[in-house]
């Protein structure tokens, strides 16, 4: 660049010399005025040139190095460029990893989502055959046949899973006479000491069902249908308990305490009553009737059982009191034959003693007198016996026989 301008500036000044060489001749040799002027405007465009050569020059310099610094740094960010991607390579790998991973999850998703799609299809099948059963078990419980053996049912059930057993403790369907009327409660609970209590498993369903099938959530028209039969379903719970007390079940029942249980199957059922009526369950406890949930009712047979075992219990402990005493006279009386034992043998002990002292101080000492017997033929010394009968220790066995003595000694 710097050669360039040089020969611009050089080609410049050469045609300004020229042009001053030109006037300088021309006033030696008497050119006219107006040659002169020409070439003094000559000169002027030259110098007007070189004046826009030298501008040119100066802004193709200034560019020149603008474009240098621009390849600098062009140069210096590729440099940098090169260290960031060298600093960058971890990452790129742990990106291509984390895609590889983020690839996998996908599939996993997806999988998963077939899943579990195909879990929201059975579970959606399995609600649907719920909503049919439920309906179906819905229109049975609205049959008086039906709903009267699923209240036996569930009451024989709770019954046997408390532990009480069929014609030991309770008896289905058993008949009595109270009032001089034939009745047939749905089951008698015994009690201990001979006592029985009556139950009755009946409940009005219908209504209860109906407003079942509402929403809670409901608003206008249905809330207020709603509303009315769950009020109706009190109504006829209490009717159910006027007729239930009009039967007098307990006065047909020996040892029977004054009151009837109506065995509610359901406790949403019982709760519904009582939250329409909060006055029901006083009302029936005033007729002598015991309105009872599963969960109360449970308790009560589960109380009942626990009586029962200490029931037997107790006769098992009197059963053990007069077996004890009846060992007790048996162990005295044989304490007394041991010490009439003992009794004989010592005396025999002590005849022996005799028999053998006998022998050996008046016996023997006669036959030593005979010199021509020998000695060893005679008959040899008897040993004593020197041990003497055990006797009892034992503090069952002594204080029984002391007893014996002295009652025998009072008889005398």
């Amino acid at each position: 660049m710097d050669s360039l301008l040089a020969l611009v500036v050089g080609l410049v000044v050469g045609v300004a010399l020229g042009v001053v060489v030109g006037l300088l001749l021309g006033r030696r040799s008497g050119t006219p005025t107006s040659v002169v002027d020409a070439l003094r405007d000559q000169l002027t465009g030259a110098e007007v040139r070189i004046a826009q050569a030298e501008a040119r020059a100066v802004a193709l310099d200034e560019q020149l190095a603008l474009a240098r610094q621009r390849d600098a740094e062009r140069d210096a960010q590729q440099k940098n460029e090169g260290r960031v991607l060298e600093a960058l390579a971890p990452v790129a790998s742990t990106l291509r990893a984390m895609q590889q991973k983020v690839d996998e999850l996908e599939q996993q998703r997806s999988r998963q989502h077939g899943e579990l799609s195909q879990q929201l299809r059975t579970a959606t099948e399995a609600e649907e055959r719920l909503r049919a059963t439920a309906e179906s078990l819905a229109s049975a419980l609205r049959n008086n046949a039906t709903r009267g053996v699923w209240g036996e049912t569930q009451l024989r059930t709770l019954v046997e899973s408390a532990g009480l057993l069929n014609r030991v403790d309770f008896f289905l369907q058993e008949s009595i006479d109270a009032d001089g009327t034939a009745r047939r409660p749905d089951m008698v609970l015994r009690l201990p000491g001979g006592k029985s209590i009556a139950v009755d498993a009946k409940v009005p369903y219908n209504s209860y069902i109906e407003a079942s099938a509402i929403p809670s959530t409901a608003t206008g028209e249905e809330e207020a249908r709603r509303a009315s039969l769950l009020t109706d379903h009190a109504r006829r719970v209490k009717a159910h308990v006027d007729q239930l007390a009009a039967k007098n079940y307990f006065t047909g029942l020996d040892s029977s305490p004054e009151f009837t249980i109506a065995f509610i199957p359901n406790e949403p059922l019982l709760a519904a009553a009582l939250e329409k009526d909060p006055a029901l369950l006083e009302y029936a406890f005033s007729k002598r009737i015991a309105l009872a949930s599963p969960v109360s009712f449970w308790a009560v047979l589960k109380t009942i059982a626990f009586t029962w075992q200490q029931e037997v219990l107790t006769d098992e402990a009197k059963m053990l009191f007069d077996l004890s005493k009846e060992l007790y006279a048996r162990v005295a009386k044989l304490a007394e034959h041991a010490d009439t034992l003992g009794g004989a043998i010592e005396r025999s002990v002590k005849a022996y003693n005799q028999f053998a002292s006998s022998l050996e101080t008046r016996v023997l000492v006669t036959a030593r007198r005979l010199d021509s017997l020998d000695e060893s033929t005679v008959i040899t010394t008897p040993r004593s016996i020197e041990e003497q009968p055990r006797q009892l220790t034992a503090a069952e066995l002594t204080e029984a026989l002391a007893d014996t003595i002295d009652t025998a000694g009072e008889a005398e």
